[in-house]
């Protein structure tokens, strides 16, 4: 039984770090698709196409939906789009690399804002790995003047929603099923894109391919798969656990924009890259079965 757990549990680690790398790669394709659309356009499309699978896959599902279950999805759905918004937004006038070492940020948010809504204190072990991480993002991201942009700040504020996203997630995926969950906060989001995109955007009269490339990379690998596996995997998954193993997206984002947008990797950003791996092995293993092994080997 405990074997069986285990074995989930590192299943849907493996499944939360393929999220990253698309994530990561995510990056470099939302910002070459904002160089020829509006930020929140692109959003309204993007969560509109991710719409369509999640109604044809999980209509049975979301028939069976009771109204708590949508209050859910939907207070989910609000945190997600703040969440998007701020990041979108703030892609505009930032990095590829900046972009996803700031969202990063949300492991060092996630700890206090579990106390906000869970009223649980975090493992001391969490917290201090949280900040360790932290570090990494901050060699990172933050230049020697220590200044930031204004797409900098909105991708903070990015980084903070997330944080709260992540917490709600865990929490409400013990109440609801995570697929239903996962469809209403995307319809949410796309709803509410829409909306926004009408108020303060002007209506596109065309898009080339390369920003159509973007939208479906974004739709369905980077919102239809990852939140499938995200809201499934925080089911066995503790909040600060997955916003560690998230951390990751910042490093695949660096590789990205390395590769992609020709970012260059200094000393400290591979220092950055370096805490932020410690971060998430010393989150995994569990030092005090781990020598107290060791002892019981010694005594034999």
């Amino acid at each position: 039984m405990k074997k069986t757990r285990l074995s989930n549990t590192l299943l849907w680690d493996l499944g939360l770090l393929l999220v990253t790398i698309v994530w990561g790669g995510g990056f470099v394709v939302t910002k070459n698709a904002l160089d020829v659309m509006k930020p929140i356009t692109f959003l309204a499309i993007r969560f509109s196409i991710a719409s369509i699978p999640m109604i044809f896959l999980f209509h049975k599902q979301l028939r069976k939906a009771s109204k708590e279950d949508i209050k859910n999805g939907c207070i989910l759905g609000v945190l997600l789009f703040l969440g998007f918004l701020t990041q979108t937004v703030g892609a505009a006038y930032t990095t590829p690399a900046k972009t996803s070492f700031i969202t990063g940020l949300n492991v060092v948010f996630v700890p206090f804002a579990a106390i906000l809504l869970t009223k649980k204190f975090p493992q001391f072990k969490a917290v201090i790995t949280a900040f360790i991480a932290l570090g990494g993002i901050a060699l990172l991201s933050l230049n020697e003047t220590l200044t930031i942009s204004y797409g900098d700040f909105l991708t903070v504020l990015c980084a903070i929603a997330y944080a709260f996203h992540i917490v709600a997630i865990s929490y409400y995926a013990r109440k609801t099923d995570p697929l239903v969950l996962a469809s209403i906060q995307i319809f949410f989001t796309a709803i509410a894109s829409i909306v926004f995109a009408f108020i303060f955007e002007p209506m596109p009269s065309a898009f080339p391919i390369g920003a159509w490339m973007g939208i479906f990379y974004t739709a369905l690998l980077g919102t239809v798969g990852a939140f499938i596996i995200q809201n499934m995997a925080q089911k066995y998954t503790p909040p600060t656990h997955t916003a560690i193993i998230l951390s990751m997206e910042a490093v695949f984002g660096a590789l990205a924009s390395a590769l992609f947008w020709h970012e260059a990797l200094t000393l400290r950003a591979i220092i950055g890259c370096t805490l932020i791996f410690v971060a998430i092995i010393a989150n995994e293993v569990d030092f005090k079965q781990l020598f107290s092994k060791k002892e019981i080997e010694l005594i034999e």
